[in-house]
């Protein structure tokens, strides 16, 4: 829903507010095919100890400014900023018939923006996860308590599991993905064994080329 003459969404200033007062007032949702992005910092933990607290906190608003950013430029929903992790909604609804291709190109901005590919090296090194499926979109909370936007289900996890494999300056996408976009965007397979899941399960793998964003 876009913004007409209405106050803009928090989570994506290109939808009105609208969006989330009718998800808040129904206090349910739906499972719906949606795709996912997460992106987090490598070796944060490192980081952090050798910048101190303030330095490491004035990175992190700045990596959480350029995913904004990004995600917004793609038509994402904003939906969390955790710790060292973003992640972004693409509901087709919202995105587009084409929100499995948007997120991936949400991933590889977002690799570009913190200087992967570059000569130079990255100004901060992170991996990003994409996966879709049907999704618990919705509101969830207390009753007589704060109802707040979700995004809930296995895909959610599986994508979490996803940018956990990814090394520094890939983009890690499921087979879902890669079938929307295998024609579009050059990687390699990769098995990966991921926590909680029994069996390998096969993904695809995308770097930017160096020297090149």
């Amino acid at each position: 829903m876009r913004t007409i003459g209405r106050a803009p969404w928090l989570r994506n200033p290109h939808f009105c507010a609208k969006c989330e007062a009718v998800i808040a007032k129904e206090r349910g949702g739906a499972e719906i095919d949606v795709a996912m992005l997460y992106a987090d910092v490598r070796g944060s933990t490192e980081l952090a100890a050798r910048l101190g607290p303030t330095e490491f906190a004035a990175l992190m608003q700045r990596f959480f400014r350029v995913a904004t950013k990004v995600f917004i430029a793609s038509d994402a929903i904003v939906d969390k900023m955790v710790g060292d992790e973003v992640i972004a909604i693409y509901v087709p609804g919202l995105t587009g018939a084409d929100f499995r291709q948007r997120a991936v190109a949400g991933g590889l901005a977002l690799l570009r923006a913190t200087g992967h590919g570059d000569a130079s090296g990255p100004w901060l090194s992170i991996g990003v996860g994409v996966h879709s499926g049907e999704t618990f979109i919705g509101s969830i909370g207390v009753e007589g308590g704060n109802y707040q936007f979700a995004a809930l289900g296995d895909p959610m996890n599986f994508a979490a599991r996803l940018v956990a494999a990814a090394r520094a300056g890939e983009i890690v996408m499921s087979e879902p993905i890669w079938n929307a976009v295998s024609n579009e965007v050059a990687a390699e397979p990769r098995k990966l064994e991921l926590k909680g899941y029994a069996q390998p399960r096969q993904a695809y793998v995308a770097r930017l080329p160096t020297g090149k964003s």
